[in-house]
């Protein structure tokens, strides 16, 4: 049926205008951003921020009102949520660990170390700011809140520090690969944690939570077993319709739409069937034969995020804060940055690292961004968190990611690691430098 309603006529012309302004408006800042050596991300997160009411929407006749109206909010949920499954599928679909031989051990110890105790940190906080953060009657179901704040403290933007290896020089170093390949690996305890709060605050009793679970155990088991089997058999390149990668691009981009789809329709967000696909999409086929096809779905992932960022900086306000909401900032920066810092320091350095490397992981691990946003967000959605502390939480997220670069660039950690990081350390004997001994005190 054709639209002739003026209202909708309104609304669309709404939307195509908030399009024209996000859009131009993140791209500008991620550029300013890497001029100044931050993530283009960052850049893009802060104009999200600027376009929302802490900002813009301080101005006379709240413009963010006027750009961004109630009817048309909806509309670009949708183009977020859309831009939000393309980044979950890029995320699942680059993780390598092909580079963990030999460094299995201080991976596991660092990424386990590292998720652990920011999640227990985060999940005690979560009991210390309810009287500020829930009703009474709320307080009385902490469990979902508690467990969603850990999982929150226990993120690392894989996409953020790959960016930050790769400006530093760090790509190559054995540190960059067990940086990269314990934070793939602790973001997926991070999802799991979330997917075990997602079926517990929607689950309304006892089958509906084993149902959940069963339901998401069967579609992982599917995933691996039936799906990743039959596209390696559908994309191999002895079939003949595989040499256009226009098809292949249509069936990659077809199931991880139909993915995210399962997930949300057994009660799970659409972030983690998209996420899963993207992880048994068999690579070696799509990079070989159609190499486009990732990049096509990237520059749509690229090209929506905005759309994204602004959603997010439309709920956030920093204007109610208030003393409390200081108080809480304060409380979550020290939470988050200790509970990452200490749990990859510790565990590095009891598994041989050195103390230059290990301070460097801790550093490093503690960059969040985007990945941190996407989890927010289904916050939010949930109820989980109330807006003053999404508010919150979405600051920590930009100043840990703010700080990593310049932290490793200052504190000359990744021009003087390389001296040692091929002498011992990860992955070597040797005995930890004087130098080291000195960063250790």
């Amino acid at each position: 049926m054709l639209i002739s309603s003026g209202a909708t006529d309104g609304t669309i012309r709404q939307v195509l205008v908030g399009l024209a302004v996000m859009v131009p408006a993140a791209l500008l800042c991620g550029r300013i951003a890497q001029r100044l050596r931050q993530p283009a991300v960052l850049g893009e997160i802060a104009a999200g921020l600027m376009l929302g009411p802490s900002l813009l929407g301080l101005l006379p006749g709240n413009p963010t009102a006027v750009l961004f109206p109630a009817e048309a909010r909806p509309f670009l949920q949708i183009l977020a949520q859309l831009g939000l499954v393309l980044f979950m599928f890029q995320v699942g679909y680059h993780l390598d660990f092909a580079d963990l031989r030999g460094q299995g051990r201080h991976v596991v110890a660092v990424s386990l170390s590292s998720v652990a105790l920011p999640f227990a940190l985060g999940t005690g906080l979560a009991v210390v700011l309810a009287p500020w953060t829930f009703s009474e009657q709320e307080r009385t179901g902490l469990v979902g809140p508690a467990l969603f704040l850990g999982a929150a403290m226990s993120i690392t933007a894989f996409p953020v520090l790959a960016r930050i290896l790769s400006d530093h020089g760090l790509s190559r170093e054995r540190i960059g690969q067990v940086a990269l390949a314990s934070a793939a690996l602790q973001d997926l305890l991070a999802w799991a944690m979330l997917a075990v709060v997602v079926v517990v605050v929607n689950a309304t009793g006892s089958w509906p939570l084993a149902r959940m679970a069963m339901l998401s155990a069967l579609f992982v088991l599917c995933m691996m077993y039936v799906i990743r089997p039959g596209l390696r058999w559908l994309l191999a390149p002895e079939r003949s319709w595989n040499r256009d990668s226009t098809l292949v691009y249509g069936v990659v981009f077809s199931g991880l739409l139909l993915s995210a789809w399962a997930t949300d329709a057994m009660g799970l967000h659409t972030v983690f069937g998209a996420f899963i696909f993207g992880a048994v999409v068999p690579r070696r086929h799509i990079d070989a034969y159609a190499p486009d096809v990732p990049a096509r779905l990237e520059q749509s992932s690229l090209l929506l995020l905005p759309v994204f960022f602004v959603v997010t900086g439309l709920s956030v306000d920093f204007r109610g804060l208030g003393g409390q909401g200081l108080v809480m900032l304060l409380a979550v920066l020290v939470v988050a940055c200790a509970g990452k810092f200490l749990g990859a320091t510790g565990a590095a350095r009891l598994t041989g690292a050195t103390a230059r490397q290990s301070v460097t992981l801790g550093v490093l691990l503690n960059a969040r961004g985007l990945t941190e946003l996407v989890l927010l967000n289904v916050g939010l959605g949930l109820g989980v968190i109330d807006g003053r502390l999404f508010t919150v939480m979405v600051a920590m997220a930009v100043i840990t990611t703010m700080m990593a670069g310049p932290l490793v660039q200052r504190l000359w950690l990744a021009p003087r690691l390389r001296t040692v990081d091929r002498g011992g350390g990860l992955g070597g004997d040797a005995a930890p430098s004087a130098e080291d001994a000195d960063v250790a005190k």
